[in-house]
């Protein structure tokens, strides 16, 4: 494999790692992207049930910034533009702001992914990496990783962080004590990420609501149920995905997945009905990392100075105003001008 170094290694294929590699490279930076995961996207994942897309985390994209929206446009896959167009409940939203009329939204037929994968073309993404330790290498950073249970090792000048604060900050830990390092530590630990305990339920297609996404107010399990099949095309199945709360995903977060993914349906058979509690089977998938708490909102991107010139920035959702995947975007970019400001004239 070539580990050849390169200008800057980003830990996370996120949309802010995503946003920020793709910036560098424009800028004609040599960038490679590890992730640990089988595919590009982070929160933005769409699984295949029986054939079937089904996003599981972020449910549909939206946003206000014009280069953003017209991203969002470039995507090769058709649009569902407006979705959730049928909303019922009174309960909170994950990201209220989706529904003021300056933002728009949109889902694609292919699932949220289709974003990510879009962002990921053409650039140097190493998956299935596990990021174990970020080291300084006198006039490098070395980046410590497990491939397929094999030790690896990357290098490069500029490393960026584009992972959940808990996961950066376990990684900041193992770099040389300084001022700013202990700062940026001081702030992540004040600011943690929110779990959502997630259950993909499906049904026969006779069984469809007749709106898009529910935001049940009385439910202390529950914070949404969005109908995932009623954006796809001639759906062989109806899907339902179930978002637990923050607080009860939490409680829960380490119990056995069947414990809790049973609990879910059954509070999911008292909001919308008995069949609900019924499907003809169900995933359970556990959010240690959603996303950032409603509280959790920072200006901008941080860069860390290490040694000898090397640098480590940060970037994601916490790291830029609006929150949501339009916020991770945007840190990423920003990330990517001030790493090029700091060099270049």
């Amino acid at each position: 494999m070539d580990n050849t170094e390169v200008d800057v290694l980003i830990v996370g294929a996120g949309v802010a790692g995503l946003s920020c590699a793709r910036a560098l490279v424009a800028a004609g930076k040599s960038v490679r992207v590890l992730d640990r995961a089988r595919g590009v996207g982070g929160r933005c994942a769409t699984r295949r049930v029986d054939g079937q897309p089904v996003d599981h985390g972020v449910a549909f994209l939206h946003g206000d910034d014009p280069e953003f929206l017209e991203l969002l446009g470039a995507v090769p896959s058709a649009r569902v533009d407006g979705w959730p167009v049928v909303i019922e409940g009174a309960g909170t939203a994950c990201q209220p702001r989706a529904f003021q009329a300056h933002e728009q939204r949109v889902a694609y037929v292919d699932g949220v992914n289709a974003f990510a994968r879009f962002l990921a073309h053409d650039l140097d993404v190493r998956l299935e990496t596990n990021v174990t330790r970020v080291v300084s290498a006198g006039s490098t950073l070395a980046v410590e990783a497990q491939q397929a249970g094999v030790d690896n090792r990357f290098s490069a000048r500029d490393v960026v962080l584009a992972l959940a604060g808990p996961q950066t900050l376990g990684l900041l830990n193992a770099l040389p004590a300084s001022p700013q390092r202990d700062v940026a530590c001081a702030l992540l630990a004040m600011l943690p990420s929110v779990a959502c305990l997630t259950v993909i339920a499906v049904y026969a297609p006779e069984d469809a609501p007749h709106w898009h996404m529910l935001y049940p107010e009385s439910s202390q399990v529950l914070q949404l149920i969005a109908h995932d099949s009623s954006k796809r095309v001639s759906p062989k199945h109806t899907l339902l995905v179930l978002q637990a709360r923050p607080a009860w995903s939490q409680t829960h977060l380490h119990d056995d997945s069947g414990d809790w993914a049973a609990e879910i349906l059954r509070d999911a058979a008292r909001v919308v009905g008995p069949w609900a509690g019924h499907p003809l089977s169900h995933q359970a998938h556990r959010w240690s990392h959603a996303r950032v708490g409603p509280e959790s909102e920072l200006a901008g991107p941080l860069v860390l100075h290490v040694n000898d010139g090397c640098r480590v920035g940060l970037a994601g959702e916490l790291f830029a105003p609006g929150g949501g995947v339009q916020a991770a975007w945007r840190s990423g970019q920003m990330l990517a001008r001030r790493l090029r400001s700091e060099v270049e004239p």
